[in-house]
């Protein structure tokens, strides 16, 4: 968060910015209650153990060059940054691609097809049932402790059937990477030890790593400070479209 001090009561007018209004549209428009998300096996693993109830994804460059960065808690309060589009000026949140509180994330992660039949004697073995193809079930590589079951589908092929996640979003907001503090980084599920067995001795120095094993290559690491979304959400071990059926029976 920027440190400069600032006196005014009002909120001042945003630097203009006039861009391509399309992914507002696409949030305002957005009918269905889902989106997908995707994720790799350590995360899923910490989402299912419960230790991961936050996630973070870099904005988009067109968006984050052209934010009018909040001066203080007033200015974050009232919902900056801003961003002017051609519907007028708006807050960045509302360009979430994450949705909002009260939204759903069904979870893509790498998977495999089998038949219904296949591990049915196996215990601790998840699967979903294609609702289209009763034959058919999805597994997942994420916790998987058998043989390999042929070839692993990467996660952005993952239909929203065989999806065994959703998650519900609790809250959003937008921030510098590096505004991170440690209970934040301990929701984020980042490992407690590195590649050698050692402890990173706290949260936030494990999620600087872990980040910068993804991001530094791209000139996008932590000494970068990009601005990013921040989700926070409770997981929900089923099915998407089981729990959207659900909420709507009730």
């Amino acid at each position: 968060m920027l440190r400069r001090h600032t006196d005014h009561q009002e909120i001042e007018k945003p630097r203009r910015f006039v861009g391509d209004t399309g992914a507002l549209n696409q949030c305002n428009e957005v009918i269905m209650q889902a989106r997908p998300i995707l994720f790799n096996a350590e995360s899923v693993r910490a989402i299912l153990d419960g230790r991961k109830t936050q996630t973070r994804r870099q904005v988009n460059a067109w968006m984050a060059c052209n934010f009018d960065e909040p001066r203080g808690q007033d200015d974050v309060l009232a919902g900056y940054p801003f961003v002017e589009t051609e519907d007028g000026y708006v807050s960045a949140l509302k360009l979430c691609p994450f949705g909002k509180p009260g939204d759903f994330l069904y979870v893509r992660e790498a998977f495999a097809k089998v038949p219904r039949t296949a591990y049915a004697q196996s215990t601790g073995v998840t699967k979903i049932i294609n609702p289209e193809d009763e034959y058919q079930a999805a597994i997942f590589r994420a916790g998987w402790e058998r043989c390999k079951p042929g070839s692993w589908v990467p996660s952005i092929h993952m239909p929203r059937w065989a999806s065994r996640l959703t998650l519900e979003i609790t809250d959003v907001r937008v921030e510098r990477l590096q505004e991170i503090g440690e209970e934040d980084a301990l929701a984020e599920g980042a490992p407690e030890h590195d590649n050698h067995g050692l402890p990173y001795g706290d949260s936030r120095t494990a999620f600087i790593c872990l980040w910068d094993s993804v991001y530094f290559n791209s000139g996008k690491g932590w000494g970068a400070n990009p601005w990013v979304w921040v989700a926070e959400f409770r997981a929900h071990h089923c099915n998407v479209d089981v729990l959207l059926s659900e909420r709507e029976g009730d």
